[in-house]
């Protein structure tokens, strides 16, 4: 994915973030003051910098347009401050995009995705097709098959296999499919999930009891593996 320079002064905060961002797949450089920023972004210049307003060594703004002055990477604000004017100040003075605090790490993840592709620095563009274990997924076209024979299968139900997919091995949450698949906030939705996952399990021939490609971890959410 992206190597990441992550620049936030609460560590609570910033250790959150860092193990959010690494367990999505991302390379992250964790630090809390604008010289210590300066100074990794200049040893090893990153894809994007995700960056704090409120450092205690010196203001964001200030932060950016020193980082302006060495090199064109991607930077996103992430503050609590909400000014309209300045945030119109900032972007104008070369921020990338501007995410008012609190946000969650799926939608912080969906707009560093979204910089890198629309700046032409996405480290990894997804994968068109996807083959396991007698299964194809070809998001290209939006058509599943099993065996070489195609699987009629629901707008979300495609959309929540091609996730799962394109994530093989990885525990995605349901917090994660609720944000990143039906676009709405993880609160009280369990259902829609176990919904659609019921009926994408019998169009796979498995079930919960006997998975082949979705596995529930319990407590946690859903992995997609080949089958065993």
């Amino acid at each position: 994915m992206a190597t990441v320079l992550l620049v936030e002064d609460d560590h609570v905060v910033r250790g959150a973030l860092l193990r959010s961002l690494t367990d999505r797949g991302h390379t992250v450089h964790a630090v809390g003051t604008a010289l210590e920023a300066l100074r990794r972004f200049a040893a090893e210049t990153p894809d994007l910098v995700v960056l704090d307003l409120g450092l205690p060594d010196l203001d964001g703004a200030d932060a950016l347009r020193m980082l302006r002055g060495i090199a064109d990477t991607p930077i996103i604000i992430a503050t609590a401050r909400d000014d309209e004017a300045e945030i119109v100040r900032l972007l104008k003075a070369g921020a990338d995009d501007y995410m008012i605090k609190p946000f969650t790490s799926a939608h912080l993840d969906a707009r560093m995705t979204s910089v890198l592709r629309r700046t032409g620095r996405a480290s990894r563009e997804e994968p068109t097709a996807i083959e396991v274990g007698g299964l194809r997924v070809d998001i290209g076209q939006r058509q599943a098959y099993l065996h070489g024979e195609p699987l009629t299968l629901t707008r979300k139900e495609f959309d929540l296999l091609a996730y799962l997919a394109a994530r093989p091995g990885r525990v995605v949450s349901r917090r994660e499919l609720l944000e990143e698949v039906w676009r709405q906030p993880s609160v009280g939705e369990d259902q829609t999930i176990d919904v659609h996952l019921y009926w994408l399990r019998r169009k796979l021939g498995e079930s919960a009891s006997a998975p082949r490609y979705l596995h529930t971890v319990r407590g946690v959410g859903f992995r997609f593996a080949a089958p065993g």
